[in-house]
């Protein structure tokens, strides 16, 4: 019997998002063990979790025995155990293409707009959320506005990010997207990212992975 694989996530957090995202797409099973980010101070700070993830993040990934921190690099073994359909191209300078459009979301957008960043400028310096979501949407729009220019009239680019199918980029910028209109970010100027996110979202792996999807998610 092939190893139990368990995502501890939380139904927005982008980074679960994106690990969804590709264990659907690989086909393979999985259950979900909701983190809640916010209930009671956060269940990422309970001393189970904090035990077994010391970075009190998620998403973290259960193989087996095995736990997989970091949601680019539980993609990768994911991809490295289950190479078929692959999450990178097939050529070095291809994968590298991949990796930096991925790692500018992961990397440069989302720490700065990472939710414990807006709980220290909230419960630390008492800043307030008219001022925070200003932050959130201004790092969000100087990372898109980069993609973006990355994306368009780039011979690589196609009906994804890089070619005919998702890769790793598609993975981190959908969730990307959705977390930039939760916070109000004018998506018109970055046409490239809205038709290709339209096509990740008409996929059945893409759809089950949206946050509104999610056990977890809170029932209308």
């Amino acid at each position: 019997m092939a190893e139990p694989l368990t995502l501890y996530s939380y139904w927005r957090s982008s980074a679960a998002y994106r690990v969804r995202i590709g264990l659907n797409l690989k086909g393979l099973p999985y259950e979900i063990a909701p983190v809640h980010l916010v209930r009671n101070g956060g269940e990422q700070h309970g001393q189970e979790y904090a035990a077994a993830n010391p970075q009190k993040l998620v998403p973290m990934l259960e193989h087996g025995r095995r736990r997989l921190l970091q949601s680019l690099a539980i993609l990768e073994y994911l991809d490295e155990v289950w190479p078929s359909p692959p999450l990178l191209p097939a050529t070095a300078r291809e994968r590298q293409r991949v990796r930096a459009l991925a790692q500018l979301v992961a990397c440069d957008i989302h720490p700065l707009n990472n939710l414990r960043v807006i709980r220290f400028f909230e419960h630390e310096w008492n800043v307030p959320q008219p001022e925070r979501d200003v932050w959130m949407r201004h790092w969000m729009t100087e990372g898109l506005a980069a993609f973006e220019a990355l994306l368009s009239d780039h011979p690589s680019t196609d009906a994804f990010c890089d070619g005919h199918a998702p890769t790793l980029a598609d993975c981190c910028l959908v969730p990307q997207v959705y977390n930039a209109r939760r916070f109000g970010v004018d998506l018109a100027p970055y046409p490239t990212i809205r038709r290709i996110e339209a096509a990740c979202l008409a996929l059945p792996a893409f759809e089950a992975a949206r946050p509104e999807r999610q056990p977890d998610a809170p029932k209308a």
